[in-house]
């Protein structure tokens, strides 16, 4: 068995990947690799261990359960590794196709334990015990250059989005002439009887039920949110936000900066070896390397953006019409369709469509006046 056994099962994936046609969807170009993408692959997760490597004293068959358990924490260091080549510079928005909830991601899959901190109690049956990612399904994908910008939009939504749901206005849950005249029966009997136990009734709040569906639609007003964190964005960079400000400290203050900093190179050169380590094992198979924060991004891709550019991929470009304006450093685009639950990467814009590519103005906009109808003439 011995130290072949990694190296057959990465020449297996990458066969098979291949074989798929599926190599070429977590490419940046033609030899980089998507750090963002290939962090969802089975074999990131599980990553190949030599099976000479002593695992609680002594090597282990790769069928024990130490191996495996071994293998896991390796795939989570891993992961935690990749992701944090790009950490903050990009956010993922996913939303419930039965709720309208929406989640916000700083990796490109979703994650458990972060998604249902994410979800309010509205009651009953209202968070899920765990996690259905046939549930969700990519929204859209904000891009920053700076990571500093990107957590600090990434933070603002999240309380945006709490806010809302913990606060939210009055009139949002509460009953209105036209929410009675929707839900009033056909039948004229069953109308009667429902005029009469909700006479007077305008004004109170909306049932449980009623009030936790309202408030968790999160579809239309998160579009509306991060088109208001970009143009709070704009007035904090032009304040100065991002930049490095000196200001007189103590000597305690001055040691933990420095405590902190050191802290921080050990985890990166901690990271950066383990990323190192994982992609000479995939080279070994196949001329592929890893993209990583230093190198430039190939310019059709997501991650070319310019200094204090946004930019936003939709699944569907239409849901941008949510927000009445956007800030002019904003670029829209396409996110790619796929049947994964996994957010894809940018579409790849033909000929064809560039005519169409920036077809979101940054103005407000305007609803093009109705046609007069045959039928009323």
């Amino acid at each position: 068995m011995g130290s072949r056994l990694p190296q057959k099962r990465i020449a297996k994936f990458f066969d098979e990947l291949t074989k798929r046609d599926r190599l070429d969807k977590y490419k940046l170009d033609d030899k980089a690799l998507d750090p963002t993408k290939i962090a969802t692959w089975d074999l990131v997760r599980r990553p190949p261990v030599p099976t000479e490597t002593v695992i609680q004293g002594k090597p282990r068959h790769p069928l024990s359960k130490a191996y495996r358990e071994f293998q896991r924490q390796e795939g989570a260091r891993l992961r935690k590794a990749l992701n944090r080549i790009t950490h903050g510079k990009n956010i993922f928005v996913y939303n419930n196709i039965r709720t309208n909830q929406v989640v916000y991601s700083l990796t490109r899959y979703l994650e458990e334990k972060s998604v249902l901190s994410q979800l309010v109690y509205h009651g009953k049956k209202t968070v899920p015990a765990s996690l259905r990612k046939d549930m969700w399904t990519p929204y859209y994908s904000v891009h920053f250059d700076d990571a500093k910008v990107g957590l600090r939009a990434y933070h603002l939504l999240r309380e945006f989005s709490l806010q809302r749901q913990l606060a939210p206005p009055k009139e949002m849950v509460t009953m209105d002439q036209k929410w009675l005249d929707q839900k009033r029966p056909r039948d004229a009997l069953e109308a009667k009887k429902f005029d009469e136990e909700h006479e007077g009734m305008v004004g109170k709040l909306l049932p449980k039920k009623e009030r936790a569906r309202i408030l968790m639609d999160q579809k239309a007003t998160s579009v509306a949110d991060i088109a208001a964190v970009l143009a709070i964005q704009e007035e904090e960079i032009k304040n100065g936000f991002g930049a490095e400000h000196r200001k007189e400290l103590g000597r305690r203050a001055l040691q933990r900066i420095r405590m902190t900093r050191k802290t921080e190179r050990t985890t990166a050169y901690e990271a950066a070896q383990r990323v190192e380590g994982f992609e000479s094992q995939v080279q070994s198979q196949a001329e592929l390397e890893i993209e990583d924060e230093f190198d430039e991004p190939p310019s059709n891709t997501e991650y070319a953006v310019k200094p204090q550019q946004v930019k936003i991929l939709w699944n569907d470009i239409h849901d941008a019409h949510y927000a009445s304006s956007w800030p002019e450093r904003v670029h829209h685009g396409h996110l790619e369709r796929t049947a994964d639950h996994v957010m894809a990467g940018q579409k790849r814009i033909t000929s064809e469509e560039k005519a169409d590519e920036n077809n979101i103005p940054s103005d407000a906009f305007t609803e093009v006046p109705e046609s007069p109808s045959l039928l009323n003439v």
